[in-house]
């Protein structure tokens, strides 16, 4: 019990220590890691297994959200695939004039192609965290970026197998008939409710069909789940199946960030060597950037993707360990690799706030391309002559689109930047385009129109809801702005950001309910 009391001390305080300096928590845990590393505090026997489940579950509700055709875009895969091998030959001519400078110490050229691969990978856990806490898993370049690293996973997945001798089981073959049963079965599961049945559901397809299964035919287990959650992805209730799972995986995933830390206690040449390394990481984002511009996406697009990606990824943990188990990769490598890991979410979680408005305003100062030249789902959005802007076409949203267009009759457009919403919503006769609400660019049409009266932004994340309103107020806009906010202290920084109108999502209900309930009384005694 003592051990654990000292793990909650020492990750709270790092985590509240970071949050106090305008960092993400997440540093403060790996910091954490290496603080109970280097005062001798035994590594707890299940950190490696909360590690595991964190991960797990995070990669299932990605799959929650996943639509299998961005896999199929050229953005992805070619952008992946080319990145991959040009990031490889940078890597091994970086790694070579290191050992021939005398920097380190390396066997073979083979090995350091190896090691050049596995710094040419981008962490999927902690691109997919800052996504999720943007609310951005379905932005464009959000989903570049998750398809990115699915490609990514895949090649590793191909990597272990073949570094380990041990090819998947014939019995894999299997799950080609397995999966698309489990889709049919589990056809209803949003039935079950929404309280423990629903979350205890989620975590046994994240764990027995999508794990377990899949590490016994061989596979990546993690992939497994993120498979699981891409099966589920369909059926109606997968949302709420995701939100369900929230907070039991953004705890477990603290056990990820810790447990780096306990990898090996660095000397001085493993922190030389290992921010020697971080010298890459910006020939990594320019690489990216240039990739995705050259494929018709605008420079706001492939800076976000490219920044979210420009970090080392844990595979490399996974490739320095499998070495040294080989017996082909000096033992002190493993913490070398993890210093540079480590240091690499400490930069990018700085590059990357949760607000991507500074981005947007850095990538406007660049030369703008013809729209018939851009890819076609990043070109500029038309607003036409709508007078009435929605952001936002969640619950709420369409609540608000509705009222604005049956009770006062403004032509209303639709904001939603999730492409298969977009789609039902347009199928269902609402008029709905597909964009971001922190896009400088789509601003500056709105606010130039001149026809809009009434914004109302009811984005789920507040931080998108401000970060729209600075943009909205940056232009002097004169019309109306409303928004809703979840939490009271919501309330408080919508109005210091100058906003018109504010609805407390469950203030707002209670006096609707009220309203209704009184309406209703009156009818009674007539």
């Amino acid at each position: 019990m003592t051990t654990v009391l000292i793990y909650l001390l020492v990750v709270f305080a790092a985590g509240l220590l970071a949050i106090a300096i305008r960092l993400p928590p997440l540093v403060g845990f790996l910091a954490a890691g290496f603080i109970l590393n280097g005062l001798g505090v035994q590594e707890a026997a299940v950190l490696d297994t909360l590690s595991e489940l964190g991960v797990t579950l995070m990669l299932f509700a990605i799959g929650l959200k996943l639509n299998v055709k961005q896999l199929l875009g050229k953005e992805v895969w070619l952008t992946a695939t080319a990145h991959m091998a040009g990031a490889v030959v940078v890597g091994s001519g970086f790694l070579g004039l290191l050992a021939w400078m005398g920097a380190l110490t390396v066997s073979s050229i083979p090995i350091i192609g190896v090691l050049a691969f596995a710094l040419s990978f981008s962490s999927t856990v902690f691109v997919i965290k800052i996504l999720q806490d943007r609310g951005d898993e379905q932005a464009l370049y959000g989903r570049i970026a998750i398809g990115v690293l699915i490609m990514q996973d895949i090649a590793a997945v191909v990597f272990i197998s073949v570094s380990r001798g041990t090819p998947p089981s014939p019995l894999a073959l299997g799950l080609l008939i397995l999966v698309p049963l489990l889709w049919l079965f589990f056809k209803r599961f949003h039935r079950l409710g929404r309280a423990e049945m629903q979350a205890l559901f989620g975590i046994f397809m994240a764990l027995v069909p999508g794990y377990a299964l899949f590490d016994y035919v061989g596979l990546y287990g993690s992939l497994g789940a993120l498979i699981m959650g891409m099966v589920l992805a369909s059926h109606p209730g997968a949302d709420q199946l995701s939100r369900s799972l929230f907070t039991l995986k953004e705890l477990l995933l603290i056990g990820f960030f810790v447990n780096i830390g306990f990898t090996g206690l660095p000397d001085t040449q493993n922190v030389v060597v290992g921010l020697l390394l971080l010298l890459l990481l910006p020939l990594q984002g320019l690489g990216y950037w240039v990739l995705l511009w050259a494929q018709g996406m605008r420079h706001r697009t492939s800076l976000l993707a490219a920044t979210l990606l420009c970090n080392y990824s844990e595979f490399g943990l996974i490739v320095a360990a499998t070495g040294v188990t080989a017996g082909w990769l000096p033992e002190h490598w493993l913490v070398t690799i993890t210093i540079a890991v480590a240091a690499s979410f400490v930069i990018s979680a700085v590059a990357n706030p949760r607000r991507t408005s500074l981005m947007s305003q850095f990538a406007s100062r660049f030369p703008k391309r013809p729209p018939e030249k851009l890819h076609h789902h990043d070109r500029p959005i038309p607003i036409g002559n709508a007078r009435a802007l929605v952001l936002g076409m969640g619950r709420v949203g369409r609540a608000s689109y509705n009222q604005l267009v049956d009770e006062y009759g403004l032509d209303t457009l639709g904001v939603e930047h999730d492409p298969d919403r977009v789609e039902s919503l347009l199928k269902g006769g609402m008029k709905v385009i597909e964009g971001d609400a922190t896009d400088t660019d789509f601003w500056d049409r709105v606010i130039r129109n001149g026809l809009i009266e009434v914004i109302v932004l009811a984005m789920p994340s507040q931080h998108a809801n401000t970060d729209a309103l600075e943009e909205i107020r940056s232009r002097d806009y004169t019309g109306t702005v409303a928004a809703v906010a979840l939490y009271l202290d919501d309330v408080d920084e919508l109005y210091d950001h100058g906003i018109d109108v504010v609805v407390h999502m469950y203030g707002g209900a209670g006096r609707d309910l009220a309203d209704q309930s009184m309406e209703a009384r009156r009818e009674q005694s007539h």
